[in-house]
């Protein structure tokens, strides 16, 4: 699964702890989630795509193929 947190995030000129503070997560959570090292639970995922105005269908791109 990849995503795109990393760039809505900055094209909206927030940094990973304002990202964080409005998540209410940890910088570090921030920073995992655009590297891709960690699959948020449902209810972050959708905190995330409502602190970056999008959707979670937007933010997160699933691989389809099985």
């Amino acid at each position: 699964m990849q995503n795109r947190i990393k760039e809505l995030r900055q094209a909206r000129g927030l940094t990973q702890e304002q990202l964080a503070k409005a998540t209410e997560v940890r910088r570090e959570t921030i920073v995992f989630l655009e590297q891709g090292k960690y699959n948020p639970s449902l209810l972050l995922a959708h905190r995330v795509a409502m602190a970056l105005g999008t959707t979670i269908e937007d933010l997160f791109q699933f691989d389809t193929e099985l």
